[in-house]
């Protein structure tokens, strides 16, 4: 937790941070890493510092960002691509910002018939696949939404102190790894609909697992006999009910691809 005066944290801010969860995944073993940031994160510092450690990024890039072959030639700025609905268009070893910072990989998408369009910079090269790898930056904001009003109730907390936030943030995090183990044990054992009525599942196994505590001390039962969470797919992913539109992943089309290498 840091104290701030702005929501938006400077890239000189960020790294000590970085560098500390990078001691702690390297003491752990786990060297494939990628880093989904949106577009206040858009940074070639911070770019810069990933490739040193050898982390891969997915990262959402404004529309006002210069687009340049690696020897400095400007392309064009990325709100000049103007892209057909469902087209999507990828660059290769390309180069970005007036710094000409790269190579990187840069992928355009329009996903439906509204005139946003979606630009995304990568470490590797992009295809349709790497909109899917950036949409997984949603999940962040649904846990946010827990912490807060949706399930903890963190902001009615009223605590402005660093370190009590810190403290409480921590323990709510004790929580979330309790109640989502619990959530996944509820399903996995098909016992879902005991605490969520539904034919498919259409709650979050973190709202399992607390309905399901809920249920158990209800009953005088244990709640936490073992804790385990497995990897490999999901026991059951998540029905069709909430879904109210299709994901926009789904609806575009292969584009084409643009690869810049230099000559030799």
């Amino acid at each position: 937790m840091i104290e701030h005066e702005s929501a938006q944290v400077s890239t000189r801010q960020l790294l000590p941070l970085l560098a500390r969860v990078k001691g702690i995944l390297d003491v752990l073993g786990i060297r494939n890493v990628r880093l989904l940031a949106d577009r206040g994160f858009c940074d070639t510092e911070l770019m810069d510092w990933l490739w040193a450690c050898g982390w891969h990024y997915r990262i959402r890039i404004k529309s006002n960002l210069i687009l340049a072959d690696l020897k400095g030639q400007r392309l064009c700025k990325l709100d000049e691509i103007r892209l057909q609905p469902r087209e999507t268009r990828c660059f290769h070893n390309v180069a970005i910002t007036g710094q000409v910072f790269g190579p990187v990989h840069v992928a355009l998408a329009r996903p439906t018939d509204a005139q946003e369009q979606w630009q995304v910079v990568s470490s590797e090269p992009t295809g349709l696949e790497t909109f899917a790898e950036y949409g997984e930056r949603f999940q962040i904001e649904e846990g946010f939404l827990d912490d807060k009003s949706g399930l903890h109730g963190l902001e009615s907390s009223k605590l402005r102190d660093v370190a009590s936030l810190n403290r409480l943030v921590m323990i709510l995090a004790l929580a979330t790894l309790f109640l989502i183990t619990k959530g996944v044990q509820i399903v996995a054992e098909g016992k879902r609909r005991m605490v969520d009525p539904h034919w498919q599942r259409g709650l979050s196994y973190l709202k399992i697992g607390e309905r399901a505590m809920r249920w158990a001390l209800s009953r005088g039962l244990e709640v936490f006999t073992h804790l385990a969470l497995p990897g490999g797919p999901d026991p059951e992913p998540l029905g069709q009910r909430k879904k109210k539109c299709p994901d926009p992943i789904t609806l575009l089309e292969d584009g084409w691809t643009l690869v810049l290498r230099p000559l030799s």
